[in-house]
């Protein structure tokens, strides 16, 4: 297996700008969990991101084409391993998710992720045409489904639901005709209406509170009411580390993990929120330039996937804090409290120096 050069040909802007939101997240989570039965969980956090990052080096190693090569396999046991959690895994907040690993829960839905990432990269490389065939966009979409299914069985619909901006840049990339774009398009839109009969109670609870979170303030619209007012007491300049009322008194659920955002509005204020979405803005930047830079067309739909998949979590995560998206699952990409997210967005950043890493082969 050819080497690259060294390991100064890394992305140290993309995993500085990483370590900078890290860093903001460990901060964050310490000031949120103050107090509580959960005033631990920063340092968790740390030692997350501390496998996180041996685990990017590690598929940041292996050449991005040998992976590609494993894809049957690896789908194969991301299948399995979703499989398992309805046999196996642990029932936490009305849902049947993780996985006990060594004495720790993993969300098995959060590292199929990157099996998704690589499968459409596989399978849009080896595409003979220039242009995307309906036939090829409902194979690629079945292998997909798939997944999405298991993991809305579980249920957790807003996990889902990542998994189709990495299908989505895919195909456009892959040279999607606009004419099937239209009709793909009006298909969901025609469907989608369709798809509230099929939504739990509590998912469809989520959606009327989105539309109307007066209707249930103490119940299915508390969340979206209280994070609302925790970024509106932020201000300008914030309340300061420890000292967001909203926060520190218990009214903003969460505030170590899918709400991590409030929490950081109101103790750092619009300043603070602007430093952030800048350093966010810069990781995705890093990111598309990668792509611009790959090697072969796989490298560019790798990286790409993985840009359309984090700016997905920004997007629903900060829209969601602001009541401009409806509450789901889903977390603030390495800000938010948890094991299974940092480890995996660390692999998909891995993923990308991999690919920047084949332009130095000899």
């Amino acid at each position: 297996m050819a080497t690259y050069r060294s390991i100064r040909d890394y992305d140290w802007v993309l995993l500085i700008v990483a370590f900078a939101i890290c860093a903001v997240g460990v901060l964050q989570i310490f000031s949120a969990t103050l107090d509580t039965p959960w005033r631990d969980a920063w340092w968790k956090q740390v030692m997350w991101i501390g496998l996180g990052v041996l685990l990017m080096w590690f598929s940041a190693s292996i050449d991005y084409h040998t992976l590609l090569a494993r894809v049957p396999w690896l789908y194969a046991l991301s299948i399995l391993g979703l499989v398992s959690t309805f046999i196996i895994g642990r029932r936490a907040y009305g849902s049947q998710r993780w996985i006990g690993v060594a004495g720790v829960r993993l969300q098995v839905s959060e590292f199929v992720k990157l099996v998704i990432i690589l499968l459409v990269a596989r399978y849009l490389s080896d595409l003979k045409t220039e242009r995307l065939e309906p036939r090829d966009l409902l194979k690629l979409g079945g292998l997909i489904a798939l997944p999405m299914l298991l993991v809305v069985k579980q249920p957790d619909l807003g996990t889902a639901l990542t998994y189709l901006p990495i299908l989505v840049v895919g195909v456009f990339l892959a040279g999607l005709k606009w004419q099937h774009a239209v009709i793909l398009v009006a298909s969901i839109a025609l469907i989608l209406p369709a798809g509230y009969y099929v939504l739990r109670d509590y998912q469809k609870e989520r959606l009327l509170s989105f539309l109307d979170p007066s209707r249930d303030p103490r119940g299915s619209g508390y969340q979206v009411i209280q994070s609302e007012i925790a970024v509106g007491a932020g201000g300008i300049w914030g309340q300061g580390v420890t000292r967001g009322t909203q926060t520190q008194l218990r009214f903003l659920p969460v505030p170590h993990t899918d709400f991590i955002f409030s929490a950081f509005a109101e103790e750092h204020g619009f300043v603070g929120v602007v430093v952030v979405m800048g350093l966010y803005f810069l990781l995705l930047m890093q990111i598309v330039q990668n792509a611009q830079t790959a090697p072969d067309r796989a490298g560019l739909y790798i990286c790409m996937g993985i840009g359309a998949l984090l700016l997905f979590h920004l997007l629903v995560n900060v829209g969601m804090v602001v009541g401009r998206m409806p509450v789901t699952g889903i977390p603030l990409p390495l800000m938010s409290s948890g094991g299974s997210n940092i480890l995996s967005v660390f692999m998909m950043l891995g993923l990308v120096n991999n690919v920047r890493l084949r332009r130095f082969v000899n």
